[in-house]
């Protein structure tokens, strides 16, 4: 558990949002705080207030001072973590208890949703490097997405579990191809550029997106300094759009008008202002935008296994 012998004290800061899980983390954190004290560990604990507040607790409390950053809450509150943890220039192993809807990013590194297992796994558990991303400038940990499902899932706080059926379904009843709101784009990447109108894009570091499992391919790596691209064209045809629909409920992505690839970064330029999420969360709207792959960013601790 972070630095040191096993027998030295661990300085452990703990950041949580108390209104994660329906207030999940309130009512086991004697439990929590309780487990790292006798694993030999002084906890400091911080409640966050507001968006933004584990980012700039971490930063004011200078986490250099400390063994271990642990977090709990969603996937935001992580991403806040890992944010304030990148600009106060110190690589402080965090450990993460997830206690958000979906988790994705938890779920990916194979770390538990039981309060107490997640507990376990960073006392004895071992750090290890991932990668993060910039999107203009600003850090996020699994994926930057803009488009159709990001308006369904995010805008309604990620309340639908089934995202891409409800989308499908939406799609099924289009009546007509030009209601269907698509971006037209200029996208360059590591192989080069690439132009279309596309109605959605997902930018990821994850094996789990919206809840499901293994969407962005069996081959993801979390280390690798790439990131894991799917995008999607507007359907020209109802032929398309079917396709497009049938692909989704099936979650092969494979659609003649979907396109998968792999890239260190982006360079995204639109026509129109695209509304942008970052790990679930609104990210900010952009003509222009510049993404980037930080290999081995930030140590996070995952089962010895």
């Amino acid at each position: 558990m972070g630095k040191g012998s096993e027998n030295e004290t661990k300085r452990i800061l703990f950041v949580y949002n108390p209104k994660a899980g329906k207030g999940t983390i309130v009512k086991n954190l004697h439990e929590i705080v309780n487990t790292f004290v006798k694993a030999n560990g002084t906890v400091t604990v911080c409640p966050t207030q507001a968006r933004g507040d584990a980012c700039r607790r971490i930063q004011e409390r200078d986490a250099g001072q400390y063994d271990l950053i642990v977090c709990s809450g969603g996937d935001g509150t992580l991403r806040e973590t890992v944010d304030g943890l990148i600009k106060s220039g110190v690589s402080t192993p965090v450990g993460y208890i997830p206690t958000g809807s979906t988790n994705d990013f938890a779920r990916s590194l194979g770390l538990s949703d039981d309060i107490g297992e997640a507990t376990e796994t960073i006392i004895q558990g071992k750090p290890f490097l991932c990668d993060a991303g910039t999107f203009n400038g600003e850090n996020f940990v699994y994926i930057a997405a803009f488009g159709l499902f990001t308006e369904v899932s995010y805008a309604t706080n990620q309340q639908w579990k089934n995202i891409f059926g409800h989308v499908a379904y939406i799609l099924e009843g289009v009546k007509s191809l030009s209601s269907i709101q698509s971006y037209e784009m200029q996208i360059e990447h590591d192989e080069g550029v690439m132009k279309g109108n596309y109605i959605y894009g997902m930018i990821t570091n994850s094996l789990s997106v919206g809840g499901f499992k293994n969407i962005t391919g069996k081959d993801v790596s979390f280390d690798d300094g790439k990131f894991e691209v799917i995008l999607i064209r507007r359907p020209a045809t109802f032929a398309e759009l079917n396709d497009i629909v049938i692909s989704l409920v099936k979650q092969s992505f494979d659609a003649v008008c979907m396109e998968s690839f792999k890239t260190s970064y982006l360079k995204v330029k639109s026509r129109d202002e695209v509304n942008w999420t970052l790990d679930g969360e609104f990210g900010g709207t952009y003509r222009d935008v510049e993404i980037k792959n930080v290999q081995k960013a930030f140590p996070i601790v995952v089962k010895n296994s």
